[in-house]
């Protein structure tokens, strides 16, 4: 409002202008979000990630594999779920499968902020990257071919993160235990 009425360097019009970008964009996120939150309670009221954490212990015990099973799901959960979604949905059915392999929670919790990064990067949902295409007024699907180093980078980090832990949790170590 100081633009409009003191500096002027506003008029009505870009004002008005200014607050329907504002609502379309507001628009498009929340469109995601509730678009997660359904398919989030779907999900719950399946059952299906239960199942779905029950069947990677009938199939492996082995942490290096059950890291790569756990990496590849929550990537694709982080492809078509809001972050928040993504994490409340997640975190809760993973836990114990990651106490009883002795898997650091720490380094755990790392894994679901990179593979959920990263998911909210990549088509077909990808929230982060329509919020932000929205914004810069820009193709998503050019947006996406301009993101891949960065795609392959955090895929290198998230890789490092992984099968190193010590890239996670040396400063933890140090600081915390």
């Amino acid at each position: 409002m100081i633009g409009v009425f003191v500096y002027r360097e506003i008029n009505l019009g870009k004002l008005y202008q200014a607050l329907v970008d504002g609502v379309i964009q507001t628009s498009t996120v929340m469109l995601l979000v509730a678009s997660s939150a359904v398919l989030g309670l779907y999900l719950t009221e399946t059952e299906l990630p239960q199942k779905l954490a029950a069947g990677i212990t009938g199939i492996t015990t082995d942490k290096l594999m059950v890291l790569m099973i756990i990496n590849i799901f929550l990537l694709f959960v982080g492809m078509v779920l809001h972050g928040a979604a993504a994490i409340i949905l997640t975190v809760p059915i993973f836990m114990p499968l990651v106490h009883q392999l002795g898997i650091d929670p720490v380094q755990f919790g790392i894994l679901i902020t990179l593979n959920i990064a990263l998911g909210q990067q990549t088509p077909p949902v990808a929230s982060v990257l329509v919020t932000a295409c929205s914004i810069a007024k820009t193709d998503v699907w050019g947006t996406t071919r301009t993101n891949l180093p960065f795609i392959g980078v955090l895929v290198l980090v998230l890789l490092l993160v992984t099968y190193v832990p010590a890239v996670s949790l040396t400063l933890v170590d140090f600081f915390y235990r």
